[in-house]
C-alpha cells in the first residue's frame, strides 16, 4: 500500500509524529500497555487532523492505546507504516480496525528482536564501553561520543520511520525478507567481538604475586608467564567467564559474586 498523493498530512506533521515517538515512547512505559500510551500520544495530533472531532477519532485513539512494545529505533518502521494506513483509512480506503491492530502486534516482536540485537546487544554496548573508557581517563571524548551516537541513532530511526511511511504496510515485511537485516546482524556481531576483545585487553588485568626460591634464585611466576604470552592470565579469565555464561548458563549476578570472592580470597592468601 502506498501513501495517498492527496495527503492531508504535511511533512511537518509526519516529522512531528516521529519526534514524539522518539522522545516519548518510553516515557509512559507501564506494565499494562508498555509503549501503548506513548504510541497514541505520538499519533494524537495527526489523528485529530485526519478524522476531526467525532466517533472515528475516538476509535482511532482507542486502538492505539492498546498494548504495544518494540525497540524504539528499529521499531520506528511500524508507526511509520501505521501512519500511512491511518491516512489511507481516513481518505476512504477500506482498512478494518483489526488490520491496523494486527499489523502492529504482529511485527512489534520481530522488530524488537532485531533492534535489541543490533542496538542494545552490539552498537550501544560498544559505544558505551568506549565512552566509559575515555571518561575514566578524563577525556572529554567520552560523553561527546555517547551523545553523538544517540543523535545519530535518532536519524537512523527517522530514516526507518519514513521508509515505513512511504512503503506502507509492506515495508517491514520487505525489509525482513531482503536479507539485509541478517547481514547487519552478522556485521555487528563481528565488530562487537573485535571491540570486546580490545576492551578486554585494556581493562581486564589479572596478575599473580606467586614466586619460588629455587636453589637460591627467586623465580617470579608472573615474569615467566609474560615471557611466554603477556596477558595470558587475563585472557584465561575472560574465556572462563565466557564459558560460564555460555555453557553453564550462569547468571551475571552469581558470576560477579564468585569473582568478588575469588579476588578477595586470592588477595588474602597472596595469590594476587
Amino acid at each position: 500500500m502506498e501513501t495517498q498523493k492527496n495527503s492531508k498530512l504535511t511533512k511537518r506533521d509526519i516529522r512531528n509524529v516521529y519526534f514524539r515517538w522518539w522522545m516519548g515512547c518510553e516515557l509512559t512505559l507501564n506494565f499494562e500497555r508498555y509503549q501503548g500510551l506513548g504510541f497514541c500520544n505520538s499519533f494524537a495530533p495527526c489523528l485529530e487532523k485526519l478524522y476531526g472531532p467525532g466517533e472515528e477519532l475516538q476509535k482511532a485513539l482507542k486502538r492505539h492505546l492498546e498494548f504495544f512494545n518494540t525497540q524504539a529505533i528499529w521499531g520506528a518502521m511500524i508507526p511509520g507504516a501505521v501512519l500511512a494506513m491511518e491516512e489511507a483509512k481516513a481518505s476512504g480506503e477500506d482498512i478494518p480496525d483489526e488490520t491496523i491492530t494486527s499489523f502492529k502486534t504482529g511485527l512489534m516482536g520481530p522488530m524488537a528482536g532485531i533492534g535489541d540485537a543490533l542496538e542494545g546487544g552490539t552498537f550501544m554496548a560498544i559505544v558505551n564501553a568506549l565512552g566509559a573508557s575515555f571518561a575514566i581517563q578524563g577525556n572529554i571524548l567520552g560523553p561527546i561520543l555517547i551523545i553523538a551516537y544517540n543523535i545519530f541513532d535518532g536519524f537512523v530511526g527517522n530514516f526507518l520511520f519514513n521508509m515505513g511511511y512511504k512503503m506502507g504496510r509492506q515495508s517491514v515485511s520487505k525489509v525482513l525478507k531482503s536479507g539485509m537485516i541478517n547481514k547487519l546482524i552478522q556485521c555487528g556481531s563481528i565488530i562487537g567481538m573485535f571491540m570486546m576483545g580490545a576492551l578486554s585487553s585494556s581493562f581486564v588485568k589479572l596478575t599473580t604475586k606467586v614466586k619460588f626460591n629455587i636453589n637460591g634464585q627467586m623465580v617470579v611466576i608472573q615474569d615467566t608467564i609474560d615471557q611466554i604470552a603477556p596477558g595470558l592470565l587475563s585472557l584465561g579469565l575472560v574465556f572462563l567467564v565466557f564459558w560460564a555464561i555460555k555453557y553453564k548458563k550462569m547468571s551475571i549476578t552469581k558470576l560477579l559474586l564468585i569473582l568478588i570472592v575469588f579476588c578477595l580470597v586470592g588477595a588474602l592468601i597472596g595469590l594476587f
